[in-house]
């Protein structure tokens, strides 16, 4: 990365979708999901700002496969927005399973932005949800208290993670991605996808350790 990355006023950090459901025992669980939490619970310390990212669908939301008779989980439909990938019932408002990992540990978190929550559309992006019009309000937010990069972690890479990313450059905000805060579910090449769009775009992926690094030369 060109430049300083020590974070400052203008940088937030976007914690996604860190919940039981998406980590090891959860009903969308996944592979070493749970691995994120101690590099997230780290680097949001480097953070005076930290949105929380959560995924809050309600029974028998429009994505559940068991909301259509006959299908499977990754099956896919076509719904009014286009292809829906239909999971496992996950995250459902109120449960455990949609809430934060018992171990993720932000209490200076300034806010908790909750996605998927309409029944008839799935929301992976922080920005908007699957129409790609329906807005959350997340781009206001940060415009109105003056914030221009975004670092990410979380679940899943090749998701709720890429499609964040994409719709925050769009946006014209400066992304950062923190790697090894992240963890990809993995379908038909989704990981690899998401690394080419990144390149497409100009959005740096980078290791924890190089935010760490900088805050320790900054001290010295």
């Amino acid at each position: 990365m060109k430049g300083n990355i020590l974070p400052g006023e203008h940088d937030i950090f976007l914690v996604v979708d860190v919940q039981n459901d998406f980590c090891p025992g959860g009903r969308l669980a996944v592979p070493r999901g749970d691995e994120v939490v101690p590099v997230i619970n780290r680097i949001a310390k480097r953070f005076a700002h930290v949105i929380l990212v959560q995924d809050w669908h309600p029974p028998g939301h429009l994505s559940f496969a068991s909301a259509h008779p006959g299908m499977q989980c990754l099956d896919t439909i076509e719904a009014t927005y286009g292809q829906q990938i239909l999971w496992p019932d996950h995250c459902v408002q109120g449960t455990q399973g949609a809430g934060f990992r018992y171990d993720l540990a932000i209490p200076h978190a300034e806010l908790i932005l909750r996605k998927g929550y309409r029944p008839n559309i799935d929301s992976y992006s922080a920005f908007y949800e699957n129409d790609h019009q329906t807005a959350t309000g997340l781009a206001g937010y940060l415009r109105e208290r003056g914030f221009r990069r975004l670092f990410l972690a979380g679940l899943t890479f090749d998701f709720c993670i890429r499609y964040t990313a994409e719709d925050a450059f769009q946006a014209g905000f400066d992304v950062v991605i923190i790697e090894d805060g992240c963890r990809s579910i993995g379908i038909d090449g989704s990981e690899a996808e998401t690394r080419n769009r990144f390149r497409e775009l100009g959005i740096e992926c980078i290791q924890s350790a190089a935010i760490d690094a900088t805050q320790r030369e900054n001290r010295q």
